[in-house]
């Protein structure tokens, strides 16, 4: 059974008072809370507080510390900027009164002006790959391991890579990516500002990875500590969440015990939709 509704569900957070609100962990199968959860519910947090009047378009957050899945983290979200054009607000996520996450986030009109975007790359369409958890599903019993979380049919995103690659054995590869998403079910309310608060979930999914792909190293073969450090993200155009998104994800720079990546998010009629940056911690044990 899809997690989709799970995932839906602890990104309603609660409503604690006018500016404050609480939010629970899923289990995706990792020591701590998932990045991509804390990001999301972020920017749910932001936009309970926020009109309509104008939409989310960038966040910049850093991970301070890593979260406990058992323990409720509350977001805090402060408005420094109610513009004609831009809003702008932080976010602060705590546990345990210390804080664990702050995000920036600026929020624009509806405005019209000059366009142009990358090209979409020239790549196999979803339906021809196998599901990255049918993958690590073979991998898995092989190595009695358990799939969980993202890993597992249930994930409330279905992730299908378009390079092969083996948890267990990934060789030496060139540092980029390229994988269709989708939600594993649908949306029976669909809006923005959730299809935002998803795609930014989804966003952490694949950027460290990519950044080891040229050192035959995963973390299934090689003690290595991994952590998002800090991640940024730009929504360009609108978009719905009812077709197949593919993620290109290239790491031009590794060192100093950490990894930088990039992501683009295009549509399957090629809009380019998000970019994403991040720079995580990398360090062999």
């Amino acid at each position: 059974m899809s997690q989709l509704k799970d995932l839906l569900e602890i990104l309603d957070v609660e409503k604690e008072n006018e500016s404050t609100f609480i939010g629970h962990s899923l289990d995706i199968g990792s020591f701590s809370v998932y990045g991509g959860q804390v990001l999301a519910q972020s920017v749910a947090a932001a936009g309970k507080v926020l009109d309509d009047d104008k939409t989310l378009h960038s966040l910049h957050g850093y991970f301070l510390r890593p979260g406990d899945i058992s323990i409720p983290i509350k977001y805090k979200v402060d408005v420094f900027k109610e513009g004609r054009s831009f809003n702008t607000v932080r976010v602060s996520g705590l546990q345990n009164d210390k804080t664990i996450f702050i995000m920036a986030a600026s929020y624009h009109i509806r405005e019209e002006g000059i366009q142009h975007q990358s090209a979409m790359p020239n790549v196999a369409q979803p339906e021809s790959l196998t599901s990255f958890s049918d993958l690590f599903a073979q991998f898995a019993e092989k190595f009695e391991v358990k799939p969980k979380g993202i890993f597992s049919p249930d994930s409330p995103i279905i992730f299908r890579p378009v390079e092969h690659y083996n948890p267990f054995n990934p060789g030496i590869r060139p540092p980029s990516n390229h994988t269709w998403f989708k939600i594993n079910g649908s949306l029976e309310s669909p809006s923005l500002k959730l299809s935002q608060a998803i795609l930014t979930y989804a966003s952490d999914f694949n950027l460290l990875i990519t950044s080891m792909m040229p050192h035959n190293m995963s973390m299934f073969t090689n003690p290595i500590r991994l952590a998002s450090l800090d991640h940024a993200m730009w929504f360009h155009e609108e978009f719905t969440l009812d077709d197949w998104i593919l993620y290109a994800v290239e790491s031009p720079y590794a060192g100093a015990a950490r990894g930088f990546c990039t992501g683009r998010m295009y549509t399957r009629d090629g809009r380019l939709i998000a970019s994403v940056t991040q720079e995580g911690l990398v360090r062999q044990l």
